[in-house]
């Protein structure tokens, strides 16, 4: 089975990260552990990379062949159907997921990658050159390849030069057979693309071609950066992949306006700041696009819990925002009574006394009879 490392709540959406040719999960070290904040990140070692054994491939090994191990890797996991996102060779897994087993790519992002790579002869004869010589000359132009000139990482470099020849030149044969230019416009799932302006081995003219022929696909340029981004340009690869998988941040943003309303959220994006933007951003994407959009509780009943929990605080000018909020998700006055009634016996009087004053206030105005 392919190495792996697992990040993120084993409860939230599956993402799953492929490497580059020559380099191990240690490609995604910058951006991982942010996206593993609202998705159960895996990120995947190739045969012969990083901890995974060489022997899973050999001579005239395919794409196909490594889409099989991924899913392989897929299924001990318990994981049916997942997002995916890779960069080179394993934005090409990505593709050959994509067009091969829909049903299982739920959403797709595709990193300094192409549908063909320049044809099969420059990969046979590095296929070819790294079974006679091994890897370590190849490594030495690793920094050239890879990145733009004066930036390095010496990890990822390390990797190259550690890798077993043998799965490294298998993987080099994938390369020269893989052309999936005749499927794309195949693929259904939501699908991004993501050049490095500055990247020699798969130029945004690649990606663009991908991007023309797969169905409502986007395509992001990214400046400054060569062929791995993510290594480079790290919060700008985050940036673009946050905003094509995370459709809770926007899902959030819909459910915050429909239980709150647009006036207050008008009102609290008006008073965003560069200080406050991250806290937005985290309320919109965690409390009210995944937690609110729970269909485990009924509004209603979140309603009563926010209330309570609320009351229970002392949090009352959030209270009187809540309590509008409840009325917007279905609760009577009686109703929204009957709760701040059951904290004065769990949360004490006084916070009740407190909590129905605020509450009378905001359905005081609502029947017009306030100030």
């Amino acid at each position: 089975m392919l190495n792996h490392l697992t990040e993120g709540p084993a409860s939230a959406p599956p993402l799953l990260l492929g490497p580059s040719l020559g380099t191990s999960y240690a490609l995604w070290d910058k951006v991982a552990p942010e996206l593993s904040v609202g998705h159960r990140v895996i990120r995947w070692d190739l045969p012969g990379h990083g901890g995974s054994a060489a022997e899973l491939i050999g001579p005239g090994a395919t794409v196909g062949d490594l889409a099989a191990l991924v899913l392989a890797l897929a299924d001990s996991l318990g994981v049916e159907r997942f997002a995916y996102a890779g960069v080179s060779l394993g934005g090409a897994v990505g593709l050959h997921l994509a067009v091969h087993h829909p049903e299982r790519v739920s959403s797709l992002a595709v990193l300094c990658s192409s549908a063909h790579f320049n044809g099969a002869r420059a990969w046979e004869e590095r296929a070819a050159l790294v079974r006679a010589e091994g890897l370590a000359k190849l490594a030495e132009s690793a920094d050239q390849r890879w990145f733009t000139p004066g930036f390095t990482v010496p990890e990822l470099v390390r990797d190259h030069r550690d890798a077993d020849p043998g799965a490294y030149a298998a993987c080099c044969d994938a390369l020269a057979a893989f052309d999936l230019r005749d499927r794309l416009g195949e693929i259904c799932a939501p699908t991004l693309l993501v050049a490095g302006r500055q990247d020699p081995a798969t130029p945004p003219a690649h990606l663009r071609e991908i991007a023309d022929a797969v169905p409502g696909a986007a395509l992001t340029e990214i400046p400054g950066a060569s062929h791995l981004a993510p290594a480079e340009r790290p919060e700008a690869v985050l940036t673009a992949l946050r905003g094509h998988f995370d459709g809770g941040a926007r899902r959030g943003m819909a459910v915050r306006r429909e239980v709150l309303g647009d006036a207050h959220v008008d009102r609290a994006q008006g008073r965003q700041t560069p200080f406050t933007a991250r806290f937005q951003d985290f309320i919109s994407r965690y409390a009210w696009g995944e937690i609110w959009t729970d269909e485990t509780l009924s509004r209603r009943e979140r309603s009563m819990v926010t209330l309570t929990a609320l009351v229970a605080h002392g949090h009352y000018e959030e209270l009187a925002m809540h309590v509008r909020a409840a009325r917007r998700n279905g609760l009577t006055p009686e109703e929204i009574g009957a709760v701040l009634l059951q904290t004065a016996v769990y949360c004490g009087v006084p916070a009740a006394n407190s909590a129905f004053a605020a509450a009378q206030r905001v359905l005081a105005e609502e029947d017009g009879t306030g100030s």
